[in-house]
């Protein structure tokens, strides 16, 4: 189920579901129908989530009604972090960067700021951010990461004497 409605270019955990070629990326690019179903089963998996897309031209995201009920689930089990990391991989390759980096830095909220998803702080560090495309805001977000995390000469997803740096 997953699998057909966030398609990667790259072999998952189904050794039967085909990698996405590059071709039928431009195709799907291409379809209005297709690119409207993919946004409402981005919007059907966050609301599974605890989270609701609020504007779909930004990406801008907020967490649902409810969203304590739907994170405990979250925290529970941590396949949903693979699938957390599939989601973001097929917004890059369907051209959803923008959502890319809403999502990670609503996971990154979260896990550093709120403190309410302890379970997938790891992966939000370790998997999420780094399937951000563009460099700039994967940049961002590692700094905004690195702002938040405690302790901070812990913080092992950059060079500090960069981060210390940057603007």
């Amino acid at each position: 189920f997953l699998f057909r409605l966030f398609p990667l270019r790259e072999h998952g955990m189904n050794l039967r579901a085909k990698p996405l070629t590059c071709q039928e990326i431009q195709a799907f690019k291409k379809s209005k129908e297709v690119m409207q179903r993919f946004v409402r089963a981005y919007q059907l998996m966050l609301r599974f989530y605890g989270i609701i897309l609020v504007n779909e031209e930004t990406g801008e995201l907020k967490r649902a009604e409810n969203w304590a009920e739907r994170f405990q689930n979250l925290n529970r089990f941590s396949h949903n972090n693979l699938r957390i990391t599939r989601i973001l991989k097929c917004l890059g390759e369907m051209g959803y960067e923008h959502y890319q980096v809403h999502l990670v830095k609503f996971f990154l909220t979260e896990t550093l700021v709120k403190e309410t998803l302890p379970n997938v702080k790891r992966s939000a560090l370790d998997y999420f951010l780094f399937t951000v495309r563009s460099k700039r805001k994967r940049r961002e977000l590692v700094h905004y990461a690195w702002q938040h995390f405690k302790p901070r000469g812990s913080f092992a997803w950059g060079p500090h004497d960069k981060l210390l740096k940057y603007r």
